[in-house]
């Protein structure tokens, strides 16, 4: 009875473990940006296509790291681990933000770039 409860929960803690990772990717790059920026005067315009693309490699990352560990249905793992990454995006833009109007402009976007991108890294692995 023991050894079920524990292979049910080894998944889990696997998927935060990757989520995790990914998140700190996704500071490191981030930072990396903002000294850029600082360094290099960047453009909004290659600032914002600066972050879209650490999102997506960030749910690229988390979604092929969990496909490999998963094995079968890899691109759904992957689709999961891109919405889940996105879920944190929201709650942690909502906390800092306290307020809905600076998501809406690019939520649709941003939600399909993670989930698409995690979905990849899982089709991938």
């Amino acid at each position: 009875m023991e050894r079920g409860s524990t292979e049910k929960k080894a998944p889990v803690i696997f998927l935060l473990k990757c989520l995790l990772f990914s998140y700190i990717v996704t500071a490191a790059l981030l930072l990396l940006l903002a000294f850029l920026l600082f360094k290099l005067g960047l453009t909004e315009k290659i600032v914002s296509i600066a972050i879209i693309a650490i999102y997506v490699a960030a749910t690229f990352l988390a979604g092929f790291l969990t496909g490999k560990r998963m094995g079968s249905r890899r691109f759904l793992w992957g689709l999961l681990m891109g919405g889940v990454y996105f879920l944190v995006l929201v709650a942690i833009s909502l906390a800092v933000n306290h307020s809905v109007k600076e998501l809406t402009d690019s939520f649709l976007t941003t939600m399909v770039l993670c989930a698409g991108g995690g979905m990849l890294g899982g089709m991938l692995s």
